[in-house]
């Protein structure tokens, strides 16, 4: 996605970065924000499923987009995070009042998480983009819930959840093998002993004895069937 850094009034710019930086500094509770000091109109954040909701448990990742027109236009919000939600389409964009009609400049950053958070709770059904979650909001809540929570169980929970692709701590990921490093260990074939690997040591010394006394035999017995071969001529 283009930034729009370079469309945004300097004074703007500056609006933004304060508010942003007062945000990660001091989030609202059950959301984290993680800038981007390269392109700060657009905000990544990873939002707590409300306790008491299909979504609970899981973790939602979520960028709100500062368009060239901010902040007399709303941000545009979008799930990345999938999620069976009214209110939320198929590419992940959301449909909140907040974001269109209702908007205006002084509400904030702050209020718009804020008030996505407060959707997951609240689903508006009358302006679906979702209409088969919003059809079954309004007529069978369970399915409804089941859906959303096996959703939320698949997408946004533990490592198919929605931190993938939000900043993590090293070593949170794939650490390297006991001995990625020692190149006497990547030469071993599984199951075979260090001794006879590297063809030193007790066993070593026995096992290159062996098989030079046998080649030795093998040579003697041919000299022999060849000498026999040839007295019968």
């Amino acid at each position: 996605m283009n930034s729009n850094v370079e469309n945004l009034p300097p004074q703007v710019l500056r609006l933004v970065y304060k508010e942003v930086s007062a945000l990660a500094a001091d989030p609202p509770e059950g959301i984290k924000i993680y800038p981007s000091e390269e392109d700060i109109t657009e905000l990544h954040t990873a939002i707590e499923g409300p306790e008491g909701t299909p979504f609970a448990g899981g973790v939602f990742r979520m960028r709100l987009v500062l368009g060239k027109d901010f902040p007399a236009a709303p941000p545009k919000g979008y799930f990345l995070t999938k999620i069976f939600h009214p209110n939320v389409g198929h590419k992940g964009e959301i449909c909140v009042n907040v974001l269109k009609r209702d908007w205006r400049a002084e509400l904030g950053l702050r209020h718009v998480l804020l008030t996505i958070k407060c959707l997951m709770i609240h689903p508006n059904p009358e302006s679906a983009l979702n209409e088969e979650a919003g059809r079954l909001l309004l007529e069978d809540y369970t399915e409804y819930a089941s859906r959303a929570r096996l959703l939320t169980e698949i997408h946004a929970m533990g490592g198919h959840g929605g931190m993938s692709g939000v900043p993590q701590d090293p070593a949170d990921g794939p650490q390297p093998k006991k001995h990625a490093g020692d190149p006497t260990k990547r030469a071993m074939g599984p199951g075979v002993a260090p001794s006879a690997a590297l063809g030193n040591g007790a066993n070593g010394s026995s096992t290159t004895s062996s098989s030079s006394s046998s080649n030795s035999n093998v040579v003697g017995k041919k000299k022999t069937d060849k000498k026999r071969a040839l007295r019968r001529l």
